[in-house]
């Protein structure tokens, strides 16, 4: 893996007894800068094993233990059938339409591309920085491509961290409700460049031949050097033909990128892909001021790369790609028969690129493996990684101590079921005592607030996490 795909534990650098939690755990607005003692950063502690090393870098695992389940001998449509439009999260779905990993492990994929955080925080100029956050928002989704297994849904109270001392940053996430199910989250950049934040629940209904995910919820990106808050919501996820045919992937809808300090706006259009699947991943937008006026112009696709360029030089491209561009008649292919599968549409391998555009990102290569292991990436592939000793330092509630999504990873179907049911039940009886006691499940580091920057409601850090006092966890698995 090269430099950006070097993965780190949830716990490096970070041992209880050395971890001054400076940054976020007394005022998560606060200044102050995250100690790591490099000496230990890359031990487990005194109840964990020295992980192996190549030139001082921490090595992980490139493949997933046991190669993707085969999905072809179920039929997803004996569960959907009684469910058209309606909302997904309470309908129990068999264990192999899901990928071994926690939705709130999905949510940390967001930060494979952090570098353009790290890299907009040294940006002089808004104009360039609001560039390099639009295309955060455009990478954080990119993992989805191909990506047609369900994570697991969380359990209240469950929790999943990660450090990357590589990267610069450390993330906290927590299950706060079932139902309706939210998951917030918050990282900070280890360098005090950084906070970013947020909670979703995404809603999510079945159409008859596809799912759709309705984002709900407000991102927040605060880049403390520059007094600056960005706040966005994602677009909305597709996934066709799960009842018969090719799944495939697309995401469409408007994205708002508001840079609150300035009043600067990025407004991405993420395409449909359309009858013919031409505008298939195409994401096109602008950078605006706050008198609107357009400063710069975005293209590109969310699955590959993005690309900017000056307003003038976009239009007049464009004028003249329209002015070649007359289909004839006899040329239009027939329209699939739209009640039996969505024909998946053929995209171009590359992005056309306008002269005189700058790159603004690009996607990773992933791994050659990745078709057996649910189209992760490499980053991905090392998300539910757990050494010996790891257990007896992260938080008893952290997600890679699921016994079925543990199950499922190993290859191990029929536990996974089981654990899946037995966890389950042990969440709805823990529902029911709650109720006979009358007492409300109380969250353990987040709790409900209104964001800072929109107004809108919000569930905001607490803090303490990485002081690592877990005494008060519950028992959840």
């Amino acid at each position: 893996m090269n430099g950006e795909e070097e993965f780190f534990d949830a716990v490096t650098g970070f041992d209880s007894d050395n971890s001054s939690g400076e940054f976020s755990e007394a005022n998560p607005r606060a200044s102050g800068v995250v100690h790591v003692d490099t000496s230990k950063s890359n031990r487990l502690g005194k109840a964990g094993e020295r992980p192996p090393q190549e030139n001082g870098v921490r090595k992980h695992r490139t493949a997933l233990p046991a190669p993707m389940f085969t999905r072809s001998d179920f039929s997803v449509w004996s569960i959907l059938k009684k469910c058209i439009g309606l909302e997904l999260s309470k309908i129990t779905m068999p264990i192999a339409f899901n990928e071994p990993l926690s939705f709130l492990q999905r949510i940390t994929e967001y930060m494979e591309h952090v570098y353009l955080i790290h890299k907009a925080s040294c940006q002089a100029q808004p104009l360039e920085r609001m560039q390099s956050v639009a295309a955060f928002a455009v990478s954080a989704v990119a993992s989805q491509w191909e990506r047609t297994g369900k994570p697991f849904n969380p359990l209240l109270g469950e929790t999943y961290e990660l450090v990357r001392e590589d990267l610069g940053f450390r993330f906290i996430s927590e299950q706060v409700s079932h139902h309706p199910p939210i998951s917030a989250f918050y990282s900070e950049g280890l360098h005090r460049d950084f906070l970013f934040h947020g909670s979703i629940y995404p809603k999510l209904k079945f159409w008859g031949k596809s799912v759709e995910a309705e984002p709900r919820g407000t991102i927040t990106l605060e880049l403390l050097r520059h007094n600056e808050a960005y706040t966005w919501t994602n677009p909305t996820c597709c996934v066709h033909n799960v009842i018969i045919g090719k799944l495939w992937i697309e995401q469409y809808g408007t994205v708002e990128i508001v840079n609150h300090r300035t009043g600067d706006k990025c407004v991405l259009h993420f395409k449909p892909c359309g009858l013919f699947g031409k505008e298939l991943h195409k994401v096109e937008g602008y950078i605006q001021d706050k008198n609107r006026k357009k400063l710069f112009m975005i293209y590109g696709k969310w699955t590959e790369c993005l690309w900017g360029v000056d307003p003038g030089a976009y239009e007049s491209f464009r004028k003249q790609e329209r002015r070649g561009d007359s289909l004839r008649k006899d040329d239009v292919p027939e329209k699939a028969d739209g009640d039996v599968v969505d024909a998946v549409p053929e995209a171009q391998d590359t992005v056309q690129v306008i002269p005189g555009s700058k790159l603004l990102w690009r996607v990773n290569t992933r791994p050659p493996n990745s078709a057996q292991m649910y189209n992760f990436t490499s980053f991905t592939v090392s998300l539910n990684e757990l050494h010996t000793g790891m257990e007896k330092i992260l938080a008893p509630t952290d997600c890679r101590l699921r016994p079925d999504i543990r199950g499922m990873e190993n290859g191990n179907m029929d536990l996974a079921s089981q654990e899946k049911e037995r966890l389950e039940e042990k969440q709805r009886e823990a529902r029911r005592e709650r109720a006979r006691e009358e007492a409300e499940w109380q969250t353990r580091w987040f709790h409900r607030g209104s964001n800072p920057y929109t107004g809108t409601p919000d569930w905001l850090y607490t803090g303490g996490y990485f002081e690592r006092d877990f005494s008060g966890c519950p028992d959840i698995y």
